[in-house]
């Protein structure tokens, strides 16, 4: 019999989510991934989406409904 609280379980399917997109080539790489909002709100929230992004040091841009990671720790300059 499964002891897990139905909370926690989705809970892990978020993570499991989560840690899949940092594991993108891109952002193995360095590089930029994006995700829709809509998804991130969907599969973990926003907020938490915010932290694990601020705890590894990323950036993230928010525009149309997109979330533009860009997953290394240089600095970034928005031109235009």
């Amino acid at each position: 019999m499964n002891d897990m609280h139905p909370d926690s379980f989705d809970r892990l399917i978020g993570h499991d989510w989560l840690d899949q997109i940092f594991r993108a080539k891109a952002a193995m790489n360095g590089g930029v991934v994006r995700r829709a909002l809509r998804d991130i709100q969907r599969e973990i929230g926003l907020p938490l989406f915010e932290l694990e992004v601020r705890r590894r040091g990323y950036h993230l841009v928010l525009c149309g409904g997109q979330a533009i990671i860009i997953c290394n720790r240089e600095q970034v300059r928005l031109v235009c």
